[in-house]
């Protein structure tokens, strides 16, 4: 590196002179600066004149305020206040004020220094910006005090709401595991309906066809054994709410029964032969599976049940503890999760029983980012609870929002039809590989239980499907007081059975009247066909003449919606050349 020395040793009078007049040139030019204004260059609309040393714009013909701001990185605002212009208005040779003349805010122009490059479009921030959230006030790109604590509430109320959406299905499982708990132990007690799901149980989207038997299966000590029945249909799901596995008909036993060997995340012990291993990666999992009424009949499944499920840790194989039998018939129940704060401390009860590596970075960096962490007590000050308290109640809205109107097309089954997907981006609630399908998960969880390949998938003659609707004919929403039919074309599509069954638009459960079993189903004695062999379903507070055996009772001012189930569907449900006709108001 050269240095010039003859400079460094100038007289130092001359120093100072010279150094004064760099100071005046400094000076002269600050105060030629004290207003200035990015500008982009002219465009359509904002094509006029501008002098960069008194930052004005002289108006042409056909400008307008928006796009002379979008020139200058201002707002239509701020053109507007400093030029104490009234309105929108602004006339052909008129000049401009297009920065503020502030000497606080007030900067050498660049093209004073040798090392200047020009900014492109976007860089720069405006000191001024008008938001959903407010006015925004910067200085020199950085927000002043007041507008920083607006944007840290607007960052966390929008954090807080992401995190409940992606927190219902863990929610949902931790109400459900709770609940059974009260019926008896984890890794021992199976609560069945033997007498089927009534109204009385309050149970997201339950059916009153087959009889449910649920099963909390925790790990924590070690692995557990679970021996299901033949002739069963289920699944496990873990506590995050991700399908495992199935069992019974659609999984590896393929309906003949068999052993199924739970181990806990990472675990590194011997397995035994024999088993079906899963491994989920979870220590909370819950295992729903059902039996079939045999001509109508509960008995023979819920008998086959007790002779043949056993829960109990692996360590007991030798000697297991008999099993528990919980009958929730006809019993006032609830496995419905809260949606208000205390949907927070069911998410972080989660969070601290579970290992971090069963979710995914993202979702819980949100759940962290609202003090919900692993390790950490969740304690937020009444700021965070108050954000907390507001985002439950926007969530559970934009839940329901989704719920039951739907924007996408691709969630419903046909065009310019009510029927809706139960599933909408697939079992694994994706819109593409790897891409999660937000709305669709969060629908979902806010209305439903259980998770499998079963109910998404074309498995003609297995399995089962869910059409569903909320609105009828014309798009409204269902109205209690109101009478409605439901046609169903002569020969429905399935193998085994179908059924129709409405639920309360509040609880996602069975519809709680005068009935029992709030549903019409093929399974049902005094059901009544029409001549072609189509069906007609009735919705009304009380039975139109002679359709009794194909009505179900709605309650005047309430809501409703139905599920459509269709048992070992057929090809013609899948190619679409059947399909049941749209839910029409009745005069």
């Amino acid at each position: 590196m050269r240095f010039n020395r003859s400079r460094s040793r100038q007289h130092p009078a001359l120093n100072r002179l010279q150094a004064a007049g760099s100071a005046l040139v400094l000076a002269a030019a600050l105060s030629l600066g004290s207003a200035q204004a990015a500008d982009q260059g002219p465009r359509h609309h904002a094509g006029g004149t501008y002098d960069a040393a008194t930052a004005t714009y002289v108006v042409t013909k056909g400008d307008d305020l928006i796009e002379i701001g979008k020139r200058f990185g201002v707002s239509a605002t701020e053109l507007k206040e400093w030029n104490g212009l009234a309105s929108d208005t602004i006339d052909a040779g008129e000049t401009l004020k297009v920065a503020a003349d502030s000497s606080a805010s007030a900067a050498t122009p660049a093209n004073q220094y040798k090392m200047t490059t020009d900014i492109a479009p976007g860089v720069a921030t405006p000191d001024t910006l008008d938001t959903s959230i407010g006015t925004l006030h910067l200085r020199d790109g950085v927000p002043s005090a007041d507008s920083i604590e607006t944007i840290y509430d607007n960052l966390d109320r929008s954090r807080a709401l992401q995190a409940y959406l992606l927190g219902i299905p863990i929610v949902n499982q931790a109400s459900m595991r709770d609940s059974l708990k009260e019926f008896g132990p984890v890794n021992q007690t199976d609560v069945i309906w033997e007498e089927l799901v009534d109204s009385r149980t309050v149970e997201l989207t339950a059916n009153d066809n087959t009889i449910y038997n649920f099963i909390w299966i925790d790990t924590h000590d070690g692995p557990v054994v679970l021996e299901v029945p033949p002739k069963s249909l289920g699944a496990i799901d873990d506590f995050w709410y991700r399908w495992v596995t199935d069992i019974g008909i659609t999984g590896p036993d393929k309906g003949e029964g068999g052993k199924y060997l739970i181990l806990p995340p990472g675990y590194k012990g011997e397995v035994p032969e024999g088993y079906f291993v899963v491994r989920p990666s979870t220590y909370g999992n819950w295992a729903p599976f059902r039996t079939f009424l045999v001509d109508g009949s509960p008995k023979p499944g819920v008998e086959s049940v007790k002779q043949h499920l056993k829960i109990y840790p692996l360590a007991d194989a030798a000697n297991p503890a008999p099993t528990t039998f919980a009958n929730a018939s006809g019993i006032s129940s609830n496995f419905v999760f809260p949606g208000d704060y205390s949907f927070w401390e069911l998410l972080n009860q989660v969070v601290q029983e579970e290992p971090s590596t069963g979710s995914d970075p993202t979702t819980l960096g949100l759940f962290a980012a609202i003090g919900i962490e692993k390790g950490k007590p969740f304690e937020p000050d009444a700021r965070m609870k108050a954000i907390l308290e507001d985002a439950a109640k926007i969530g559970a809205a934009t839940a329901r929002s989704l719920a039951f109107k739907m924007r996408e097309k691709d969630a419903y089954f046909y065009p310019d039809s009510q029927w809706r997907l139960p599933f909408f981006g697939g079992y694994k609630f994706e819109v593409a590989p790897g891409v999660a399908n937000l709305d669709g998960a969060a629908f979902f969880y806010f209305f439903a239980t259980g998770v499998t390949p079963a109910m998404a998938e074309k498995m003609v003659g297995k399995g089962s499907q869910y059409p569903w609707t909320a609105l009828d004919a014309d798009g409204s929403p269902f109205d209690g007081a109101k009478t409605y039919k439901l046609h169903l074309p002569p020969n429905i599509p399935v193998k085994d059975f179908w059924s129709v069954i409405v639920y309360d638009t509040q609880t996602r459960s069975m519809l709680q009247t005068d009935q029992r079993f709030p549903s019409v189903s093929s399974q049902n004695e005094n059901l009544q066909a029409n001549p072609d062999g189509s069906v007609d379903v009735w919705f009304a507070p009380e039975a139109p003449a002679g359709k009794e055996g194909n009505w179900i009772q709605t309650i005047p001012g309430k809501g409703w919606f139905m599920i459509l189930r269709l048992y070992g569907p057929l090809e013609p449900w899948f190619d679409q050349t059947w399909r049941p006709g749209e839910i029409e108001l009745q005069p």
